[in-house]
């Protein structure tokens, strides 16, 4: 299946080699073309350029873009999707003065996930978790990455980590799986840390490597969850199986989990809304790329991640939805985008580099996806009719995706 678009008002994210992530004050360049045409064989991108270039190529499909943008899917770098239930009632109670940490304490937050998941069958959790990916899509996003973490014991780890691999062979998107045993302590393991370190370790890392579910392998790493110390030895055992280190951190406190994440070789560092000095200049010397994770701080009421900190110090910075129950029930990405720049002063061009090439690069997939480059997959956004990108973020209420194209396939 050829599909060629043709008359696009602005091809935005273009590249002409390939390029794993953008930095600094590279973050404000936002490369296009105008009156543009790009040619899709198969799931892969063949050609791009001006429609003065376009004269004799044909396609078995021709979409007239007039007036449209057509730019990357979205690449959304840090979910917890596959999950059961929700959690509307510790919305309620947060309006009613309890903090996040103390419904957490009273049993609520994840425990509560947990427990809601562990008495879900697998094909359920499946069917529950579908239809959010079938809206993300929809709404422009065509790589995702999909932690466990909501299951706190041997078997529903496992069965979260084989709902997220059905995902994978069932949908066009792009999956990359995470283990993230060391998402909170169970009630049973309450008294002993040790004993789930050692269930984390000697029971679902085997399992999960021998099954292949995983890609990479997450911690928690935050005051009343997991310390420096468990942080290190779970991702310590983790790399032994082969599994890529990422790590949620710096969301309530900064205590050094940053440069445990890069000591590590993290592929990302996530959350950050608390930072220090010391935790950028720790970045600065690493190929680690820091996640802001704007929906959390907008439906927590807490800091921002300082975007302007990072980029402005020279480091690169992507962004996700953190797409959960309890912290971010929503995976738009055009959401995401939109309040970065609001909240966090970052320039439309710096929210799209952060959430297509970057976020990519967050996933370990920018040879493949992040951009509009020949030989890459064809994950396309086209918009509606529209003034300008600037107009994405602005009009943050409004839906502007005309149509979705995930590995070659229309949405």
């Amino acid at each position: 299946m050829s599909i060629l678009i043709t008359n696009i008002k602005e091809l935005l994210q273009i590249r002409d080699t390939t390029i794993s992530k953008v930095s600094g004050t590279e973050m404000k360049h936002l490369p296009t073309i105008k009156n543009a045409y790009i040619l899709i064989e198969g799931n892969i991108i063949v050609d791009f350029g001006s429609m003065n270039d376009c004269k004799d190529i044909t396609a078995k499909q021709t979409i007239d873009a007039t007036g449209k943008l057509v730019l990357p899917t979205w690449c959304d770098s840090h979910t917890h999707i596959v999950y059961a239930g929700n959690r509307e009632q510790e919305f309620v109670d947060r309006i009613n003065g309890l903090s996040y940490e103390e419904i957490a304490t009273r049993g609520g937050g994840i425990l509560n996930s947990a427990k809601t998941l562990q008495g879900t069958s697998e094909d359920d959790l499946y069917n529950q978790s579908i239809k959010r990916v079938k809206e993300v899509m929809q709404l422009g996003t065509g790589a995702i990455e999909i932690k466990s973490g909501y299951g706190l014991n041997v078997e529903s780890e496992l069965k979260m980590l084989r709902v997220i691999k059905r995902i994978k062979q069932n949908f066009p998107v792009e999956v990359k799986a995470t283990f993230l045993g060391a998402h909170a302590l169970p009630g049973k393991f309450q008294n002993n840390k040790d004993g789930y370190l050692n269930l984390i370790i000697n029971e679902m890392l085997p399992k999960i490597a021998d099954e292949k579910l995983a890609d990479y392998i997450d911690v928690f790493c935050e005051k009343g969850y997991f310390s420096l110390v468990d942080t290190d030895k779970i991702l310590t055992a983790g790399t032994s199986y082969g599994l890529i280190p990422k790590i949620h951190v710096n969301q309530f406190n900064a205590f050094g989990g940053v440069g445990m994440g890069v000591k590590h070789n993290a592929l990302s560092v996530d959350h950050l809304e608390e930072l220090n000095q010391t935790d950028i200049e720790v970045i600065k010397n690493s190929n680690t790329m820091p996640v802001a994770l704007p929906s959390c701080s907008y439906f927590l009421s807490i800091p921002y991640t300082p975007a302007r900190q990072l980029i402005d110090a020279g480091l690169p910075l992507a962004l996700a939805t953190d797409y959960n129950p309890g912290s971010s029930p929503s995976g738009n990405m055009n959401f995401v985008v939109s309040t970065a720049c609001i909240k966090m002063k970052m320039t439309p061009e710096e929210t799209i580099n952060a959430a297509t090439i970057n976020g990519a690069y967050a996933m370990g997939i920018s040879n493949e996806y992040g951009s509009i480059t020949k030989g890459k997959k064809a994950n396309l956004i086209i918009t509606k009719e529209v003034p300008s990108y600037n107009y994405l973020p602005y009009a943050f209420g409004d839906n502007h995706i005309d149509r979705v194209i995930i590995n070659g396939e229309i949405i």
